[in-house]
């Protein structure tokens, strides 16, 4: 129970003011004229006022509410690290047992996880959404069980009660993690880039941890290579990207002894690698036409610095002109081929066929360009089956088909062969695909060609065919590099829609770019993406089935998955990744890495377990924070304003809050009393002013 009093005026305010300001001056002035019995009168007047007041006593009936602790747990990833698990459950169980002997409290518990997007730990976040549940006015203290790395520090909320937090971790702790500082998502072959690297140590780092640390450097899953590198600076690393496309580089710090987690010890980095230009070199060894279609198809790339020499007046020719009259551009052979043939990045022989031009030696330096790493196409006409072929020279180590000195010279439409059907480079354009412009069976197939040039096929793999399945389109690869033989010169006649044509550009636009080894023409191939957590797993093969997949997860656990049929030498499988980091994925032949998410996510950016952001927080309520491993504090209780943390003890302050169940108000005195009163006090006076006249008289 809890009383009052209460005034509800039977006039207004004004009017109220009003009376007592004129008995004011009624009293003074009887005070002046020396009235004696003035205290009297001002008694019956204050009985007055007090009666217009109207006075009541109100009494209220109140149940008492309990006051309330909020504790808010911290199970984020970084909270699995060491023995704080334990910690947390063994803290979470003391405050519960001191909330208990208390009496009249209760504790809230909410727990907090890493958020989507690694988006780390929303302490505060969750600390806000539960005081938002509860009434402000029963809020006695929160108590954080937490390492105090937490990502949302600036929405913390305005707290009426002290804050606490039991801090896990251990004095010793400390870890070592690799950022990278910059990385560009582009960068053109064959000029360096910049990345810049730190190793950073955090914590009491031990003393034979040294200065230096090893760094493992990985392009691709390809074998790694060590260095030794600085501590806690600022690393400058040149790379030269090996190939275009995506490329894949892993930087892994070994784990040190006795470190926290290798969780954040490893760096994925994708950087697609662009040609600047590409640089081709067309030799044409006679006039024809299809010579305008291999100049149409590389011109029409802006991309593409082509170089096209046609052989117009071979060095057996003699007609009697006189070589100053002759306005043709000397074939610069020794320029080409044997000081700047590293430079092209394609070769393409047309037609051509050795006339005495290009000296054995040149040609045998053309074969060791593509076993380095160049490529070599060779657009075979008639002559390829004279002994005047192009065959019959140091050529012959990598041409991937022998001439049987037969060339057939009538129609016959080509076809793509079965494990044409699975390579990328002829992959959907049979006669009724939508590449190829068919898409019905009653569409006509593709035009015919009229000259085939008889071949057999000695390495490599033959993806397109004639009816009678003799080779037409080889392709091999020959040490680093890459050689396709294409044997007829009628590919143009597709370009100029003869019965129907066919898909001519698409066909020499792919055998380009597979020979130059774009990444997404590759026939034996894992690539990886993702969108969010979930993971696409494509593996292409010239086989009929792909193997199984083994993919390592963060936390060195390994799935194995089977890709399923999705099309003609591709293979599918989708992945839901169980949480943020590094992924390694191999079928015992290929090799592909991916990030979901950073490789080190943010939760793993700080891992050693600390106070600093949350002390201007607990200081403001002066609260306190306990590492838990120094032993588990006491709760006390603690007036408002008062120091609310002391050695071994923290404590709460008592809301008193409660519910009112009932109001009861009563009139402090009947009105009839407080007339007589007035009346009495009145009478008082006037009686005790007539005697004291009657004595002075």
């Amino acid at each position: 129970m809890d009383g009052s009093v209460i005034f509800d005026p039977l006039v207004p305010m004004p009017v109220l003011w009003a009376v007592a300001g004129s008995a004011v001056l009624f009293l003074a002035l009887a005070i002046l004229r020396g009235l004696s019995g003035w205290w009297l009168r001002t008694l019956a007047v204050a009985t007055l006022v007090l009666a217009i007041l109207n006075p009541s006593i109100q009494t209220e009936d109140r149940d008492l509410l309990t006051d309330i602790v909020i504790a808010v747990i911290d199970e984020s990833a970084s909270q699995d690290l060491s023995d704080r698990p334990d910690q947390t459950v063994e803290a979470l169980a003391s405050v519960e047992a001191s909330v208990a002997r208390l009496g009249n409290t209760e504790l809230r518990v909410a727990r907090v996880a890493d958020a989507e997007a690694d988006g780390g730990t929303l302490l505060m976040t969750t600390l806000a959404e539960v005081m938002a549940e509860e009434p402000r006015a029963r809020l006695a203290g929160a108590i954080l069980i937490t390492d105090g790395q937490l990502h949302d520090i600036e929405r913390a909320p305005d707290l009426p009660a002290p804050l606490h937090v039991l801090l896990t971790g251990q004095d010793e702790d400390w870890d070592r993690r690799l950022i990278v500082r910059n990385a560009p998502a582009f960068a053109i072959l064959g000029e360096p880039v910049t990345l810049t690297l730190r190793v950073e140590d955090q914590g009491a780092v031990p003393a034979d941890a040294g200065g230096m640390a090893a760094l493992d450097i990985s392009v691709d899953g390809g074998e790694p290579q060590r260095f030794d590198v600085p501590v806690g600076e600022d690393l400058q690393l040149p790379v030269t990207l090996p190939h275009g496309g995506m490329n894949v580089l892993q930087f892994i710090v070994p784990t040190a002894e006795g470190e926290l987690t290798d969780r954040n010890n490893a760096a994925v980095v994708q950087i697609n690698g662009v040609r600047d230009r590409l640089r081709v070199l067309l030799v044409s060894g006679a006039p024809h036409p299809g010579e305008r279609t291999w100049r149409n198809l590389l011109k029409s790339d802006s991309s593409v610095d082509l170089v096209h020499f046609t052989i117009l007046r071979p060095p057996e020719k003699q007609d009697g002109v006189p070589v100053n009259e002759l306005s043709l551009i000397a074939f610069p052979t020794r320029e080409l081929f044997l000081e700047k043939v590293d430079e092209f990045d394609l070769i393409i022989f047309d037609r051509y066929k050795r006339r005495g031009i290009l000296p054995s030696i040149y040609l045998d330096n053309v074969r060791q360009y593509v076993e380095d790493g160049g490529a070599v196409l060779i657009a075979a006409g008639p002559d390829f089956a004279t002994a005047n072929s192009i065959f019959r020279s140091p050529l012959a180590e990598i041409i991937p088909g022998a001439p049987t000195s037969r060339v057939i010279e009538r129609g016959f439409t080509p076809a793509i062969t079965d494990i044409g059907e699975r390579h990328p480079v002829t992959e959907g354009l049979s006669a009724h695909s939508p590449l190829a412009g068919r898409v019905s069976e009653e569409d006509a197939p593709w035009g015919r060609w009229m000259r085939l040039v008889d071949v057999e096929a000695v390495s490599g793999t033959t993806v397109m065919s004639d009816p009678d399945d003799r080779p037409l389109l080889i392709l091999d690869r020959v040490g680093e590099g890459r050689v396709a033989l294409l044997a007829s010169d009628h590919a143009w006649l597709w370009s100029r829609g003869y019965e129907g044509g066919g898909p001519q550009l698409e066909l020499l636009r792919r055998l380009a770019h597979w020979m130059m080894k774009e990444p997404e023409l590759e026939e034996e191939a894992l690539t990886v993406t993702a969108v969010g957590q979930t993971m696409t797993v494509t593996r292409r093969t010239l086989e009929d089935v792909a193997p199984p997949i083994a993919i390592t997860g963060p936390d060195g656990s390994v799935i194995t998955v089977t890709p399923e049929a999705d099309g003609p030498g591709r293979f599918v499988a989708t992945v839901e990744g169980p949480e943020i980091g590094l992924y390694r994925l191999t079928d015992g032949q290929e090799e592909a890495v991916i990030a979901l998410g950073p490789s080190a996510p943010r939760e793993f950016e700080q891992t050693v377990a600390s106070g600093v952001q949350l002390a201007p927080l607990v200081d403001a309520g002066r609260g306190g924070i306990k590492r838990i491993a120094e032993g588990l504090p006491d709760l006390r209780t603690v007036r408002a304003g008062r120091p609310a943390s002391g050695r071994g003890w923290i404590g709460i302050t008592p809301r008193e809050a409660f519910l009112t169940a009932d109001i009861t108000v009563r009139p402090f005195l009947p009105s009839w009393l407080f007339l007589m009163v007035a009346a009495l006090l009145a009478v008082a006076a006037w009686l005790w002013e007539g005697r004291r006249s009657r004595q002075t008289g």
